[in-house]
């Protein structure tokens, strides 16, 4: 394995930072998760913008711009000969000291590793998966932006613990209101009534790219779609219920908190949705030579 840092690739066993980053000290830094398809990393500029995005909210000097970036996923890809692989894309303060201001951080520090990531069992695509409901919640957009990608995860982390002591795989986060806002790792969806539900950003979801892709699918494809505030009694109602991620892809859900969704199988309109995001992961990308 070939992992990119600041200009450099090292086995993996080689590749290291500094004790005094502050991404390893505070979480201060910036992160994208990227999959690549057969060779098509997909939708690797609008990741990249979101990256660049998140760095500028932080106040964060990424120290090469876009468009090399890009080329450095795609040289990570071609020097690991992966063609369908998962790309962690890091930008950290850097290196500084133990203080908390990062004024003392001279310069960003790049991250790219290329691996494998499998978030859920093939056979959950087909049979659905439980979620519970965490009692750590998410920040909502009063108190902190969701579209920042950050290397604090720490929320996400606990709400995890949560899923897995409750025999899941997942667990739904709600915001300081009650309202949903996405999952650990992933968006959540709803179908009801024809109609497929998401909710806002401001409630604390992330501005997530499959996310996007989903609502543009339904478009494309006669499904009316919306972002809406949701709560917990409208995921037990729901007719259908998925969630979206660059790792989970569309997972469906067939019981939140114990209640069955619809009758208990991953819905028509899901499946639908799952089928055209399956064919657009392998076209709409930059596509890597070998």
């Amino acid at each position: 394995m070939q992992i990119y840092i600041d200009g450099t690739y090292y086995e993996r066993d080689q590749a290291k930072i500094s004790v005094f980053d502050h991404g390893l000290l505070y979480g201060d830094g910036v992160f994208e998760g990227i999959r690549v398809y057969d060779g098509c990393v997909f939708r690797l500029p609008r990741h990249i913008e979101r990256l660049y995005e998140s760095a500028k909210a932080i106040a964060l000097e990424i120290p090469i711009p876009q468009d090399q970036m890009i080329d450095v996923v795609v040289d990570t890809v071609r020097r690991n000969a992966r063609p369908s692989v998962y790309i962690r894309l890091i930008v950290t303060r850097g290196v500084g000291d133990l203080g908390l201001d990062p004024a003392n951080c001279k310069r960003a520090s790049i991250i790219c590793i290329a691996d494998d990531l499998k978030v859920y069992p093939e056979d959950y695509y087909r049979k659905g998966i439980k979620v519970v409901t965490a009692s750590t919640r998410q920040i909502g957009g009063a108190v902190f932006d969701a579209r920042i990608k950050s290397l604090n995860y720490l929320k996400n982390v606990l709400a995890k613990i949560e899923a897995r002591r409750a025999g899941t795989l997942e667990a739904v986060m709600l915001n300081d209101q009650g309202f949903v806002a996405e999952c650990t790792a992933d968006n959540i969806f709803i179908a009801r009534r024809g109609t497929l539900l998401t909710p806002p950003l401001w409630d604390g979801a992330l501005d997530g790219i499959t996310r996007d892709g989903i609502l543009e699918i339904a478009g494309r494809i006669g499904i009316p779609a919306r972002e809406e505030r949701l709560t917990r009694f409208d995921l037990f109602n729901a007719d259908e219920c998925f969630l979206t991620g660059t790792g989970a892809e569309l997972i469906p859900v067939v019981d939140v908190d114990d209640r069955r969704i619809g009758n208990g199988t991953p819905g028509e309109m899901s499946l639908r949705i799952l089928e055209a995001f399956r064919k657009l992961i392998t076209e709409d990308g930059v596509h890597v030579s070998f």
